[in-house]
């Protein structure tokens, strides 16, 4: 695993720095956050690790930059702001998780191995042919045409099969309402926030069951979709 750290607390680095030699994780430092999305740009990583307050330029502008790239690499924020408001901006800006310090070393490499593990059960999607398959899906882009758990589902709208495509891309990644309106409705759209609420509610009616309902709130957030059988809370 290649990790770019992008951190100015020399201190911090090192103690991360002996951890990823006992995990095997080859990581790369950088202490300015000008030249930590330089390198970003310049390499393909397995998981970049960024401070929230950076000479050069700060972590949660990397985040949205690096977004903006279309890159899904997974992301967590090292942040010594522990207010609600301040998480959820790490979010919302495409961070995948974050870190509160000061930390324990052992909580940062709990972190990575689920962030890892996460994006590393991404759905397979074969572009010839349109068809993602996920766990309990199989997405036909082209045809349009959807499968849950082996019975076709035939009375979704066009928006709600463009929702289900795009979260079945993304799975267990968080998304804000706003961010579901630019991606899947489109920049032209002046509607309510609320249109996506609505687009949930019906699509778990439509598809999930009382214990799995696919698409889950995460409070102060937004909504994501994860296919492991659990109550939605």
């Amino acid at each position: 695993m290649r990790v770019l750290v992008i951190e100015d607390n020399e201190s911090v680095c090192s103690m991360i720095e002996m951890f990823f030699s006992k995990e095997g994780i080859q990581g790369e430092f950088v202490h300015d956050g000008q030249e930590g999305y330089k390198r970003f740009k310049e390499e393909n990583w397995d998981l970049i690790i960024v401070d929230w307050m950076l000479p050069g330029m700060d972590g949660v502008t990397i985040c949205r930059k690096i977004r903006e790239e279309k890159s899904t690499v997974p992301i967590i924020m090292l942040t010594a702001k522990d207010s609600e408001s301040d998480q959820v901006l790490g979010l919302e800006m495409g961070a995948d998780d974050y870190v509160t310090k000061p930390f324990s070393p052992l909580a940062l490499m709990a972190r990575i191995k689920a962030v890892t593990r996460r994006y590393n059960s991404k759905p397979s999607e074969n572009v010839e042919t349109g068809t993602l398959q996920t766990e309990h899906f199989k997405i036909n882009k082209i045809t349009r045409e959807v499968i849950l758990n082996g019975k076709s589902i035939t009375n979704l709208t066009p928006k709600e099969f463009d929702l289900l495509y795009y979260f079945a891309q993304h799975p267990k990644q968080v998304f804000s309402r706003e961010q579901l309106l630019d991606r899947v409705w489109g920049y032209q759209f002046y509607g309510d926030e609320r249109t996506v609420d609505v687009h949930i509610k019906r699509l778990r009616k439509k598809l999930g069951t009382a214990n799995q309902p696919f698409f889950h709130t995460v409070w102060g957030v937004g909504y994501k979709f994860d296919e492991t059988v659990e109550e939605d809370k």
